[in-house]
């Protein structure tokens, strides 16, 4: 290989791993595949799938967004929604190349920021969590904190949302959005996840994000020289 060639951004594919759906996109394609996901979901079952919903595409390097914490590239957890196995997988010798795993929610951070000191809280089936400083990603476990004799994710995860009604739930959605963006001192906070959509109006400080945000999160994640800079 040539220098030049050495210098050149890898083709990359991203995989957005959730508990209902595995969705894919690969550098240079601009439709995202998926197929549904579960709990017959297991790692090997997850590879055979991608490689067969993947079949023509290119690409040199993969990104995985995975639903649990993720510490030096390894899951740390079983996920609660999927089969098991994913705690020790070896995914690049499974994929035939180089994979980087981290956090779905982190992944959708990544792909989410825009500069300075960024809070990404994930509304979902549970509550996702990272905070992005001057390009370095801190993914983070906000969501079994203790709030209010529960946790934050008894209250901005969907159990709380079933528990408390959309209403209710919007507003500790507003009051804890506030309390964690002024703990952490973010200057901005994106609300992303499924669960974002039933927000009415948002917190001071919030925006919108985007699930698909987390392909753009994969690809960042191979970029030579940064680590979350938009």
């Amino acid at each position: 290989m040539d220098s030049t060639s050495a210098k050149k951004t890898p083709r990359v594919l991203a995989i957005d791993v959730g508990g209902t759906h595995v969705k894919v996109l690969a550098t240079g394609h601009h439709e995202k595949r998926e197929i549904v996901s579960g709990p017959e979901m297991t790692p090997g079952k997850m590879v055979r799938d991608v490689k067969e919903l993947t079949k023509g595409w290119k690409f040199d390097v993969i990104s995985i967004g995975y639903p649990g914490p993720v510490v030096h590239g390894r899951a740390l957890r079983e996920p609660f929604n999927l089969g098991r196995g994913w705690v020790g997988f070896d995914f690049t010798k499974a994929f035939g190349c180089p994979v980087k795993m981290i956090n779905d929610a982190a992944m959708q951070a990544l792909g989410s920021y825009e500069g300075g000191r960024m809070l990404f809280l994930g509304l979902g089936t549970g509550l996702g969590s990272a905070l992005i400083i001057d390009g370095e990603l801190e993914p983070m476990e906000l969501a079994h904190l203790p709030y209010r004799k529960k946790t934050y994710e008894d209250y901005l995860g969907i159990r709380g949302l079933d528990r408390l009604g959309k209403k209710k739930w919007r507003r500790y959605v507003d009051k804890i959005t506030e309390e964690l963006k002024d703990a952490l001192g973010a200057e901005y906070v994106v609300l992303g996840g499924g669960n974002s959509k039933k927000l009415k109006d948002l917190p001071p400080g919030a925006r919108l994000g985007d699930n698909d945000n987390a392909f753009a999160g994969g690809f960042r994640l191979w970029e030579k020289g940064k680590s979350a800079q938009a």
